[in-house]
């Protein structure tokens, strides 16, 4: 009943809104179906729907809380898989997975790329690292002006030219979509590799906000982005990630009051604008985080219940505090009304509880270390994507994995069929991986020490995500149908007053909207 009361109220409730803040030519527009004049997407990378199911009821004066008394929590929302931030993003932004965009991770591979050393394309087969490795200088906030065109992988079939990561994506995005509209667009994250939102066309994005999460200054290459007793490196302390994080935070305050992202020239609000918080994902990482008054704090979870140690209650406490600073600012500007707030996550963490862990030091091998020389690329977090020097390789490399499951901590291998069951066949594209192995709950095989969880897998604690989408004007409910994040999308073009099917993704996948939000 609750879910049908929402449709109508988002059906009839929010036309009339729209209409009210219209002038007469918009309210035409407005009275054909567009029932959100924009929308803000934010996602909380790492926040599991326990994370926000915990938080709202521990915490019930927080604007987590408000946004859930005054919207819809989809609990049994699923991340994409892989769960690694491109394609959580992507899910997010193109209503795809990799079976459209063709993007696995930010360190992926593809057979018919070339590495970036190789300025006459002699050879083709490359790894495609998307990161800061790509900025013109990661250690200022700016990333040093730019993307370094010789850090990226080279195209043969056109002209060995660099491949922007805006041109890895196979797929347009939202931005696009709304932008050709004839409406504004913004978004902000992590690396200047975040180009990728931009879409095939380069340009979907009006505002495109990527400071450095790499960088220890800013951009005058002295002045240090956090000091002492903070590490210089970010994503080392909670703390010193707030403090990032913050700077995204007052990008988004500004677009709010009718500025662009820096806040030095006035622009029209976005109708689609956002970013991803980074401190919630490093609370859940690191074993204890470096404090400002010198101390350090415990972080990750204390139980499997999803009770968070201190740094990891501070990460969440913050960004919740974020959270109520962007809501506060559009109310203050009478825009809360005709605004949809997403809130979700790029991808979860794994493991929640803490006993689970296991790594290197615990005498686990690595998938990739097992076949040696017959990988021509290894992205391994608490998943193992392996691309083989020769796709004919993939049943031996199968069987030699198959024997040594234990000393791996194998809980599944997916090749051959099983692979293709939920991706493209790897011998006729050129960027699905021969191999994916998922491990058990709570074996990484990253060789970092300094890390006691991570995200990239298939499992529950990687994509069993919070998703809450919130307006004053709709009643709280939770929906426990199964959801996938890439649904997303469409329902942001869908509140919009746009046709979800602009999305490629969305026509090739058959992704649907968000149930119990929007009447059809």
């Amino acid at each position: 009943m609750r879910e049908a009361m929402n449709v109508q109220k988002f059906a009839c409730t929010f036309s009339l809104v729209a209409l009210l803040a219209a002038s007469p030519a918009q309210a035409a527009t407005n009275a054909a179906g567009r029932h959100f004049q924009r929308v803000l997407l934010l996602s909380i990378d790492g926040l599991h729907a326990i994370d926000l199911a915990n938080y709202v009821q521990n915490n019930p004066q927080s604007a987590l809380a408000g946004l859930s008394a005054a919207g819809v929590t989809f609990s049994a929302a699923s991340a994409s898989r892989p769960s690694d931030s491109f394609p959580g993003l992507l899910a997010m932004v193109t209503g795809g997975s990799p079976v459209s965009t063709g993007v696995f991770y930010d360190d992926s591979y593809d057979r018919k790329l070339s590495a970036p050393t190789d300025t006459a394309c002699a050879s083709s087969g490359t790894e495609v690292l998307y990161d800061e490795t790509v900025d013109i200088n990661s250690n200022l906030l700016g990333g040093g002006g730019g993307i370094n065109t010789a850090a990226l992988p080279r195209d043969p079939a056109h002209g060995c030219s660099p491949v922007f990561p805006h041109s890895y994506l196979r797929v347009n995005t939202v931005f696009e979509v709304i932008k050709a509209a004839g409406l504004r667009t913004a978004w902000s994250d992590k690396h200047l590799a975040y180009d990728l939102v931009n879409g095939p066309s380069g340009q979907g994005v009006d505002d495109l906000y990527t400071p450095e999460i790499a960088a220890t200054t800013f951009d005058d290459g002295v002045t240090p982005i956090c000091t002492p007793p903070l590490p210089a490196s970010i994503t080392k302390s909670v703390a010193c990630t707030e403090i990032y994080d913050d700077l995204k935070v007052q990008a988004l305050l500004n677009q709010i009051a009718g500025k662009n992202a820096a806040g030095t020239q006035r622009a029209a609000v976005p109708a689609l604008f956002g970013m991803n918080f980074q401190a919630v994902s490093v609370g859940q990482k690191l074993p204890t985080s470096p404090t400002l008054s010198g101390q350090s704090e415990q972080g990750g979870y204390l139980d499997g219940q999803g009770t968070p140690g201190p740094a990891l209650a501070d990460a969440l406490a913050h960004t919740d505090q974020s959270v109520g600073k962007m809501v506060s600012a559009l109310k203050k500007r009478g825009l809360l009304a005709s605004t949809l707030i997403i809130v979700s996550a790029k991808h979860g963490q794994t493991p929640i509880d803490p006993t689970k862990l296991q790594t290197f030091n615990t005498g686990i091998a690595d998938p990739a270390g097992l076949l040696g020389s017959t990988v021509a690329q290894a992205t391994e977090d608490d998943i193992s994507l392996l691309w083989l020097t020769s796709s004919s390789q993939t049943p031996q490399a199968v069987s030699t994995l198959s024997a040594n499951q234990t000393q791996a901590g194998i809980e599944q291998i997916l090749a051959g069929q099983l692979l293709q069951l939920q991706f493209n066949d790897p011998t006729t594209d050129s960027r699905t991986p021969d191999i994916v192995v998922q491990p058990t709950l709570g074996v990484i095989y990253t060789g970092s020490t300094s890390k006691i969880a991570e995200h990239g897998g298939f499992g529950a604690n990687d994509t069993g995500v919070a998703l809450l989408v919130s307006n004053p004007r709709l009643s709280a409910a939770t929906i426990k149908t199964p959801v996938q994040t890439a649904q997303i999308a469409p329902t942001i073009l869908r509140a919009l007053g746009l046709d979800p099917n602009a999305l490629k993704a969305v026509q090739i996948e058959k992704t649907r909207t968000l149930p119990g939000l929007i009447a059809p």
